[in-house]
């Protein structure tokens, strides 16, 4: 059986330049992952299946439809004879949540099937089986942090970023994709004139990257506390722990992220605002 780690995408910036004229929104993101996250696993066989267990598993979807499935059946439709079997996904990532958890595990899902099957990584039919499944799979593909462009089609070359201590927040609140990017009012066609994205050298000091991400934004933010207010809660709580850095929404939410000056301080939130509110799936992590 072949195993590897989905792990939590995080958006540190999100800047919405304009909608495109086929209806997608053009964006650029520096994105980075967890060290944590979901496991998936693979044992090749003679049906291509899915089992779902974790504490997350009921809220993931088992069917058809489940991007586990779909991105195989992506990959098979590019590749005559690939490697079927059986999946089994340890869902621990909430869902809906901002932090591209589905789509990370249907790019570990790839990466299995095609290791499974004698595909070279960069073998560009696991690319267009990414892209085919999810705008957020690609990105997911290597799990490194990068800037992602266009519609999540784009990706520049990996960055080497240092590593950052955070705290992940997901207030139990699923938050669609769909009606937030709506809440934006951009026209097919329409641009946005904000300042350009900073660029990110690799190799950045944490000073000196943290400052670059404290000139960037999500411009999802606002149009997603109009969705599910209880961000702004989760945003201020986060804000005003000792130690946080920088405070930001990944993707259209609910999940924010803050990050910390060292591991201990940020465990100390962790612990400080996991027994403050029990209901929230509240992590440490480190960003890389």
């Amino acid at each position: 059986m072949l195993v590897t780690r989905a792990p939590a995408k995080i958006n540190l910036t999100l800047h919405i330049l304009g909608r495109r004229a086929d209806g997608y929104h053009e964006l650029e993101s520096l994105v980075a992952f967890s060290c944590g996250g979901d496991t998936v696993s693979f044992a090749p066989g003679a049906e291509l299946t899915l089992e779902i267990s974790g504490p997350t598993a009921p809220a993931a979807g088992g069917g058809s439809d489940n991007l586990v499935l779909r991105a195989a059946r992506n990959l098979a439709e590019r590749v005559e004879g690939l490697t079927l079997g059986a999946f089994r996904l340890e869902k621990r990532l909430p869902v809906a949540a901002g932090i591209g958890g589905g789509s990370s595990d249907a790019a570990a899902a790839l990466r299995l099937i095609a290791f499974a099957s004698g595909l070279e990584p960069e073998d560009p039919r696991i690319f267009e089986a990414a892209r085919a499944t999810g705008a957020d799979v690609p990105v997911c593909l290597a799990a490194r942090a990068r800037m992602m462009r266009g519609a999540g089609e784009s990706l520049g070359p990996t960055l080497r970023l240092p590593l950052l201590p955070a705290v992940l927040i997901n207030p139990g609140v699923p938050v669609e994709t769909r009606p937030v990017f709506a809440r934006l009012g951009l026209q097919p066609g329409e641009t946005v004139s904000d300042a350009p994205h900073a660029e990110i050298a690799s190799g950045l000091p944490p000073l000196e990257l943290l400052a670059v991400l404290a000139r960037g934004r999500n411009d999802l933010e606002d149009a997603a506390c109009l969705q599910a207010p209880v961000i702004v809660d989760v945003l201020a709580v986060l804000r005003a722990a000792r130690g946080c850095k920088l405070a930001r929404m990944s993707g259209s939410g609910a999940t924010c992220f803050a990050i910390f000056s060292t591991p201990h301080a940020a465990a100390r939130a962790a612990r400080a605002i996991r027994a403050q509110h029990p209901e929230w799936w509240v992590k440490t992590a480190a960003l890389r």
